[in-house]
């Protein structure tokens, strides 16, 4: 590819570059800002995924061991794991034992949570199953890891029986705002009330308002983060994370439908368990709660640790694909339709895009994707499903005319710039998605070296830089989405990450990267138009939004040591005409956003009016991202 060279671009100009745009020409855009979803840094168990019990069933594996983790004894009582002769269920086959101890009285157990559970004046909803003998009444309450004081409170007359499991459900109201996160979740009961000195419990849940009010729903503010942005794709469940560690441990779409105590959970890439919560349904429910197209990842036979699937043993792997397409977008006369509509959601999905596996091209997986696995997939996919698009999860393989790439790019910030035309240089008869793309390192670093913690203005500037070499591509770039989303500040393995957050809402941090994707994705072109080019310092798009018929030039500056003045002209635009400038800045290069800190991006806006011949002029300080866009 070729690369600009960076240094020659540091000068001071003050001549304005005068860009004419043209009034027909250019492609029609199919660009789209997008979202990946996977589950690492806690982002879904802990974070999107509401549920605010950690550790709720049990669940573990040769990896991630099972465990008490974030349980506690209450007075006295002692805590064991079983697996009993009659489990809760196949899926779930580890209980909490909780021995009432040597005396009488209250005793019981209780839940810090995801390192700390956000208490306020709503409604919270929770269940749990018990099996034992107890004819008393279970007390379950939100209280303060500090102080003791309880927020709320309720009792639940019990229906427990020895001989079979049985769900209680409840709610809690607190009245007031706890003044922080440092709170548990219990659940106590009178220890002589008991028959034979211990009961069992498993699954033990609780939940927050949801976004859209959903059941097994998700965190409101995270969701709200994500559709400020104003995306127009998902891409899930991965990413890694449905490739699996090893064999046997793909993401299995089938596992994660159902109610919870038929989901076994499994575990992830990123370094815990996930409970399997976050499933299928509950993504394609995101998609349609923000409109949002699925381009859904399957696993394909590869595995983390080198291992590929034979051709003879790919075919079990293409069917489940196979069965899950039919289970999202089939009619209810179809077996796994009808398994869906046995679910609640009687109404299909629609699926456009679908993507065959995840970076195929490391782990040892590029000769057999080249060869056999990614045609086998395409083959069946496309003979049963001819409208869903098949998208490869490399570039680096001859693809099919129909089917697409997916470019992933991890830089520092002059690797990123450097880039700028990269589509223009390497362009194919297919289109191409780029999934997964973030400044990750400083200037002179890269793989191997330490990553940046949070997302830095001139990463940021740099990723828009890339962001408008791909929109100056938009007829054969679908989209781009930034990678990776979440980032749980008390327990993370990758960064950085588009959105901070800790248990408390309060903490929800958008990132310098967040900014410059929310500004670009707001101005749509849906048409680019040709113009006068010349990029560095200052790198640049123009076109139309046909929706709206507005003109708009998307541009931002990267290393120039003055401010940069623009003269840009759009043909048929005439003297008077008004058009509104937005830019972005920082006073630090490496400036980033955290909890408790101030804003760092400043948003800047201005009415330019055009001048003779329709001449709007500006100046863009070094380190900026902007947008013009004419009046409607």
């Amino acid at each position: 590819m070729k690369l600009f060279s960076i240094s020659f671009l540091c000068a001071t100009f003050s001549a304005a570059l005068q860009i004419s745009v043209e009034s027909s020409g250019g492609n029609s855009s199919i660009f789209q800002y997008g979202l990946m979803l996977e589950d690492l840094n806690y982002g879904g168990e802990g974070g999107l995924y509401a549920e605010l019990i950690q550790n709720r069933a049990f669940q573990g594996s040769s990896f991630y061991p099972r465990s008490l983790v974030a349980w506690t004894p209450i007075n006295g009582s002692v805590l064991s794991l079983q697996n009993l002769s009659q489990p809760l269920s196949s899926a779930l086959p580890t209980s909490m034992n909780v021995a009432t101890g040597i005396g009488n009285g209250i005793v019981g157990f209780a839940n810090s949570g995801y390192w700390g559970i956000d208490v306020k004046a709503q409604k919270y909803t929770g269940s749990f199953y018990v099996k034992g003998s107890y004819t008393g009444a279970f007390t379950v309450s939100l209280q303060s890891n500090l102080t003791n004081e309880a927020f709320a409170s309720t009792q639940i007359n019990s229906n427990s029986t020895p001989n079979q499991w049985v769900q209680h459900e409840f709610t809690l109201t607190p009245e007031k705002d706890a003044p922080n996160v440092n709170n548990t979740f219990a659940i106590t009961f009178e220890s002589s009330d008991v028959q034979g000195g211990s009961l069992d419990f498993n699954l033990i849940s609780l939940f927050p308002p949801t976004w859209n009010n959903r059941p097994n729903g998700l965190r409101p503010d995270l969701v709200q983060a994500l559709s400020d942005l104003k995306p127009k794709f998902l891409r899930f469940p991965g990413g890694s994370d449905i490739e699996g560690l090893v064999q046997g441990q793909e993401w299995k779409w089938n596992e994660t439908i159902g109610p919870l105590k038929d989901r076994p959970g499994r575990p992830n890439c990123w370094g815990y368990e996930e409970t399997g919560g976050l499933g299928l349904i509950e993504l394609l429910l995101l998609t349609v709660d923000l409109d949002l197209d699925p381009i859904l990842a399957v696993e394909d036979g590869h595995w983390l640790n080198n291992e590929v699937a034979s051709q003879a043993d790919l075919e079990s792997h293409i069917n489940s694909t196979l069965d899950q397409l039919e289970f999202i977008t089939g009619a209810t006369s179809t077996p796994y339709g009808a398994l869906r509509a046995s679910l609640g959601y009687s109404s299909p999905w629609k699926i456009k895009y679908i993507e065959i596996g995840n970076e195929d091209n490391i782990y040892g997986g590029l000769p057999s994707y080249i060869s056999y696995r990614f045609q086998a997939y395409y083959d069946s996919i496309g003979s049963k499903y001819p409208d869903i698009t098949v998208m490869a999860s490399t570039v680096e393989l001859v693809l099919p005319a129909k089917a697409v790439g997916d470019y992933h790019q991890y830089s520092n910030p002059d690797g990123l710039v450097g880039q700028f035309n990269y589509f223009d240089q390497n362009g194919t008869k297919n289109t191409a998605l780029n999934g997964e793309i973030a400044a990750k390192f400083a200037n002179g670093l890269t793989w191997g070296d330490t990553a940046q913690i949070f997302p830095w203005w001139i990463g940021a500037v740099s990723e828009a830089v890339f962001y408008l070499g791909m929109e100056r591509n938009g007829d054969k770039i679908i989209g781009s989405a930034y990678a990776p989303l979440f980032q749980n500040m008390n327990s993370w393995s990758w960064s950085p990450d588009l959105l901070q957050f800790t248990a408390d809402p309060g903490d929800t941090v958008r990132s310098t990267s967040w900014h410059v994707i929310q500004l670009f994705a707001s101005y749509e072109i849906t048409h680019t138009l040709p113009q006068t080019e010349s990029f560095g310092p200052l790198y640049y798009v123009s076109g139309l939004n046909q929706n709206t018929g507005t003109h708009i030039f998307k541009a931002a500056v990267y290393n120039s040591t003055g401010d940069y003045p623009v003269s840009v002209t759009f043909d048929g635009v005439e003297k008077g005409t008004s058009a509104t400038l937005t830019y972005l800045v920082a006073n630090d290069p490496y400036a980033y956003n955290a909890a408790g800190q101030p804003e760092v991006v400043q948003t800047k806006n201005s009415q330019i009016i055009a001048s003779e011949d329709g001449e709007f002029a500006f100046t863009l300080p070094n380190l900026s991202v902007a947008v013009l866009e004419t009046g409607h």
